[in-house]
């Protein structure tokens, strides 16, 4: 306490202080809180540029699978054309062992009865041998061909469903990008905080509003200082006003703006000047405020 009942204070004087400690903890929870929200959105900038790469690397996966699903397409319609050449070359080469096969089968009787020479009969026999292997090598090519068509398809289908999988990681990576707007959205919380907590430490040191007169102190230093209970009293010394009990009848030659001479009963020789203020209406119910006042009163 740094004032005294009935004592006179100028505009600014120091009336009290209180324990501020509470408060300055407070001041420094809330700007901390407020640098651990920066940190979050900082941390969360990270995150988010992090999940952009990563949506930009997924478009680039599928962009490329989607290469691959174009390339194996191309190489599966060459594969099949592969195996519909084998299948060509396989009944050419059936075709024509039919007939070397027949004409062995014909002319071998005529050996017997000398109608073919044995050179004949080893040339159709040789004839027919090698068609047989050409057979053989064009069955074989199918085979490879057909191979090769199921080995395309198996690369195709494969790279199909990489391109599923790269654009449900696409998708994935998409869902996974956040936004900053749930933490920028607490900033002013934080600041208007920090403000609060900056306020009521300023308001730890209590400071005459105007030249006043000190009164009602009912309260010593070191006492709790309870929100919203009055400490004392500042009777405010630059406008003093006086309140007059009139009958009914004198009434009517007293108007607001009149000027007005006032005496009180504790120095009757002293002569203040005043001016009406306003005429009263009613009763007021606290005596002890301004003095009962009767109906008609001003």
């Amino acid at each position: 306490m740094n004032v005294r009942d009935n004592q006179f204070v100028k505009q600014g004087d120091l009336l009290f202080e209180i324990d501020d400690r509470p408060y300055r903890y407070a001041v420094e929870r809330a700007v901390s809180e407020q640098a651990a929200l920066e940190g979050q959105i900082s941390d969360e900038r990270r995150k988010i540029a992090a999940l952009v790469s990563a949506v930009s690397v997924s478009h680039a996966n599928i962009q490329g699978t989607e290469a691959d699903v174009a390339r194996w397409a191309a190489a599966v319609n060459q594969a099949r054309a592969d195996v519909a050449n084998a299948e060509q070359g396989v009944s050419r080469a059936q075709a024509e062992w039919t007939y070397s096969k027949n004409n062995l089968h014909r002319i071998e009787p005529l050996l017997v009865k000398q109608f073919v020479t044995v050179d004949q009969v080893d040339r159709a026999r040789t004839s027919e041998i090698a068609q047989a292997q050409s057979l053989k090598q064009a069955e074989s090519q199918l085979q490879l061909a057909q191979a090769g068509l199921q080995s395309t398809l198996a690369q195709e289908e494969r790279s199909r469903a990489m391109l599923l999988q790269s654009k449900a990681q696409h998708e994935q990576s998409q869902n996974a990008v956040t936004t900053l707007e749930p933490l920028v959205n607490q900033r002013g919380a934080r600041a208007s905080a920090i403000e609060t907590a900056r306020y009521n430490l300023n308001n730890c040191r209590v400071y005459a509003p105007f030249a006043a007169r000190v009164t009602n102190l009912t309260i010593s230093e070191g006492a709790y200082a309870h929100v919203g209970q009055q400490v004392f009293t500042l009777i405010d010394a630059r406008t003093w006003w006086a309140v007059a009990n009139f009958r009914e009848g004198q009434l009517q030659h007293i108007a607001p703006g009149m000027r007005a001479d006032v005496y009180v009963m504790s120095k009757p020789n002293v002569r203040f000047s005043g001016v009406v203020d306003s005429i009263g209406f009613g009763v007021t119910p606290d005596a002890d405020v301004v003095g009962r006042l009767e109906p008609g009163s001003a």
